[in-house]
């Protein structure tokens, strides 16, 4: 029966009568009334035979011309004229068909109303309709609209007759759930009952693997489509398009596209929304403009992408002409709008324009609006600003959310933590992961790995951001036993590491206390996962190298990096320069200004360090001068520290005790420790006084000040003055830091000290330094007692130089470890002028390649030679 627009517009007008229902009860069935969390008040409790309706009026009619308007309502939205049509239906007691509770049950799933949803399913199998496949498929839907995905699956088992869209319902329950090994399996079983699929099956399946990053399933999924002839058809086009671009492969999301036809507003705007996420937003600038010559009707998705890619780029003029066009529009009104609007005004540093958005609206700004007006102050360094706003938004009783709290934790140190904690807690939302990673991010940026790993046991869903952010706690305090630790807790509960997760145990494994074989495993188990070529993963392995003692191979890493960001130059210039080898650093430094990459202080720290250790003055000043006045960057603590070890190491402490003297602030305990070192070298005993004061009055119970001092003045033979200086640390109950050396031999670190006998191997040990002291001897070696401190006869100094910790730890490396294999020593400690010559020797006439990392610098001893050129 063909309905006739005037009288359809006629039953809308009566239709919104005020006269609501009171109570829901069937003629045709036994029904409860739904329960008192209905989402529509309208017709919570609706009465069929006792209620007045404007439908009464009207002359009965047969089922299908109610059916229609059922059609038309369900069809439109219309969800309130629907259910009183069906309750006129129901009073006046025509039979309903299948067509009528199809559409009916459309409605409950579009009200969310689960209750009432049951009832027409109580209807539906007392009517003898559970069969019929549209009414079974409805009611697959609308249980899984509904959230009940059991009882959803309970139907599809139980219903004989299923048809595709029947398969597709349930195959979207599951895919909202995230569930897509179930997704997978139940289009198996589709395929395998042949049932043939439509667009809007792999539409739903792609959707659900573009959510999970399934790109290699969907790729799969993709040639059934091109078999099936969809590949042009728009829903279909959309789903791979979101797919591909999600999965970062955005050129097979462009093929998608072009090849897309009859291309809608969804088609261009989840295009656009691709290449911004995939960091291409002058490519997504260009199809913006594409799509406004295509006469593409613009939506509110497109609105709030374009504004949010303005705000990527910057571009304020673009951003004000687009909101413009809002407010032509009639978008203005949506949240999402007005907060992406607000989040770029905020990003181009217009935060007058983003406050009065924001206090502009009358009606109560939501929860996102206030998220984000919280972190536009703190992005703009206004943190108190950003505080007083979240205290007004909780005065204001609107309920912080996930983001919210997120957000607000980067306010720290201003807001107390523990403050925050207990709000967190109280609002249960510690268990949430954006939350818990947060909160334990915050704990390990105060340095309390315990507090952020207690934090990391109450999350629910730990996803691999938190399993990461743990890592780098662990990494930060140097703990790389408890890294690695974590990291095998993190494999044995399935989650797959992603490429920040290598990079926080490989810059865990570059700890002085690491074994460098971890380094190594985690770097192979990267490549098997596919991640050393991410930047973040590359440049952590080559500073990882460089750190213990393999610049080889640092700089074969540095050399396959696929891309170089300023972290990678920075590092291979520190690592060659920390191993001595200044020409190579220098190297590194030209090609980077040859490409014009852009520097900063921690460059020409290591430029300047690679001088310093080749005594390349000149150069130094060179490169200083260039940092200063050419590239205007700002000297800071750490590059007048460098430039007075420059002076210092060469003997020009004048000069540096100028340049401490010009300093445009006071100048800290690193410099004064340097000079001291310096004076120390060159016994320099009135500018030593000097430094030491200085350093003292810095760093009372550092006792680098008092050890540097009293070994200057014993080097002066000045005994007395000496002694008063231990005195004066006993005093003040300063303790000197005691001198180690240690070496990793299968997995295992051995550490010694001076003149250690504690080793198992220990008479091994020194048989093998007896042997060596006697064929250095006859290859010329003479111990250098002046660099004994202690007024003893000169038979007890050679003594206690032949049994530093760097020889003794260098002998067990060579009774233990096969030839060929480089000998790797580390020493908390400057290793001192003496053993650095006998070190030199040694590797001589035993043939082996000897690193020393001191406290200072890398060593590496070949053949006689040191790679500092006996210059350190």
């Amino acid at each position: 029966m063909i309905l006739r627009t005037p009288s359809l517009r006629n039953l809308r007008s009566v239709s919104k009568s005020s006269n609501p229902f009171q109570a829901f009860h069937f003629s045709h069935s036994l029904a409860v009334a739904p329960d008192s969390e209905s989402r529509d008040d309208d017709f919570s409790s609706l009465d069929f035979h006792r209620a007045q309706n404007p439908f009464d009026k009207l002359q009965q009619r047969d089922i299908s011309y109610y059916n229609h308007l059922l059609f038309e309502y369900s069809r439109d939205g219309l969800n309130q004229e629907a259910l009183r049509v069906y309750a006129f239906i129901n009073r006046v007691g025509v039979l309903v068909d299948g067509c009528s509770l199809s559409c009916i049950l459309k409605v409950s799933a579009s009200l969310h109303n689960l209750a009432f949803g049951k009832q027409i399913h109580c209807q539906c199998i007392k009517n003898g309709f559970f069969d019929d496949v549209s009414v079974g498929t409805s009611l697959v839907d609308m249980y899984v609209k509904n959230g009940n995905l059991d009882d959803g699956k309970k139907v599809f088992d139980d219903i004989r007759q299923k048809n595709v869209v029947t398969w597709t319902s349930l195959l979207t329950g599951y895919a909202k759930k995230g569930m897509i090994q179930k997704v997978i399996e139940v289009f198996r079983m589709m395929e395998f009952e042949g049932v043939e699929p439509n667009p809007f099956t792999f539409a739903t399946v792609l959707g659900a693997l573009a959510d999970e990053g399934a790109v290699d399933t969907g790729a799969q999924v993709h040639s059934m489509v091109i078999k099936k002839g969809f590949d042009s058809t728009r829903v279909v086009g959309n789903s791979l398009l979101t797919l591909y671009s999600k999965s970062g492969r955005t050129q097979e999301a462009t093929d998608v596209f072009d090849g897309t036809e009859c291309r809608d507003a969804v088609s261009w705007n989840g295009m656009i929304a691709g290449l911004i996420m995939n960091g291409l937003e002058l490519d997504a600038l260009k199809l913006f403009y594409r799509m406004r010559f295509t006469g593409v009707k613009f939506t509110q998705t497109t609105f709030a992408t374009v504004v949010k890619l303005c705000a990527n780029l910057k571009e304020l003029g673009l951003a004000r002409q687009i909101h413009c066009q809002i407010v032509k529009t009639g978008f203005e009104c949506f949240d999402n709008i007005r907060t992406a609007l607000m989040v770029c005004y905020m990003k181009t540093v217009q935060m007058d324009d983003a406050i009065k958005m924001f206090s502009a609206v009358d009606t109560v700004q939501s929860v996102v609006s206030w998220t984000a007006m919280i972190g536009g102050y703190l992005q703009n360094g206004r943190t108190e600003e950003a505080i007083d706003l979240f205290l007004r938004m909780r005065r204001e009783d609107v309920r912080p959310n996930h983001y919210t709290y997120s957000t607000i934790l980067a306010a720290l140190p201003t807001i107390s933590l523990f403050q925050m904690h207990a709000e967190i807690i109280k609002t249960n939302y510690e268990t949430s992961p954006s939350v818990g990673t947060a909160l334990l991010d915050s704990y390990i940026k105060i340095g309390s790995t315990n507090d952020s790993a207690k934090v990391f046991t109450k999350i629910e869903e730990k996803d691999i951001v938190a399993w990461s952010a743990m890592l780098v706690g662990y990494a930060q305090k140097d703990d790389t036993e408890g890294a690695v630790k974590f990291f095998r807790q993190l494999a044995k509960e399935g989650v797959k590491p992603n490429e920040f997760t290598y990079s926080s145990i490989i810059n865990a494994c570059a700890t002085s206390s690491a074994a460098s074989e971890q380094g190594k495993q985690f770097h192979a188990s990267s490549i098997k996962a596919g991640c050393n070529n991410a930047l973040i993963v590359s440049s952590a392995l080559l500073t990882m190298y460089s750190k213990k003692g393999d610049i080889e191979s640092a700089n074969e890493v540095f050399k396959r990096q696929q891309e170089r960001d300023l972290v990678s130059w920075n590092s291979m210039i520190s690592g060659y320069a920390q191993h001595g080898y200044a020409e190579k650093a220098l190297k590194v430094f030209k090609e980077m200004r040859k490409r014009n990459m852009e520097m900063d202080e921690i460059t020409f720290i290591g430029v300047i360090s690679a001088c310093t250790h080749a005594g390349l003055v000149n150069e130094g000043e060179v490169y200083f001068d260039m940092m200063v006045n050419n590239l205007h960057i700002s000297p800071t603590m750490e590059i007048y520290s460098c430039m007075v070890d420059l002076y210092s190491r060469a003997g020009m402490l004048d000069k540096a005790m100028s340049l401490i003297d010009g300093m445009p602030f006071p100048a800290g305990a690193t410099v004064w420790r340097t000079l001291l070192a310096g004076c120390r070298v060159h016994r320099n005993l009135e500018l030593g006084k000097i430094a030491a004061e200085k350093l003292i009055s810095c760093q009372p119970q550092d006792s680098a000040a008092y050890v540097l001092l009293a070994n200057l003045y014993a080097a002066s033979g000045l005994w007395r003055d000496r002694t008063k200086v231990r005195q004066l640390m006993d005093e003040r109950k300063v303790k000197k830091e005691t001198g180690y050396s240690w070496i990793e031999l299968k997995n295992k670190t051995h550490a010694f000290v001076a003149g250690d006998v504690s080793h198992p191997l220990s008479d091994h040990i020194y048989m093998k330094l007896g042997e060596l002291s006697i064929r250095l001897r006859d290859a010329g070696y003479q111990p250098d007692i002046n660099y004994v401190l202690h007024d003893i006869e000169e038979e007890q100094k050679e003594a206690i130089l032949s049994r530093h910790s760097e020889r003794l730890a260098i002998a067990f490396g060579l009774i233990s470890i096969y030839d060929g294999i480089p000998i790797q020593i580390i020493k908390n400690l400057r290793v001192c002028g003496d053993c650095h010559t006998w070190i030199k020797l040694t590797s001589k006439i035993e043939g082996r390649e000897i690193v020393v990392r001191d406290s200072n610098r890398f060593h590496h001893f070949k053949e006689g030679l040191c790679s500092c050129g006996d210059y350190w």
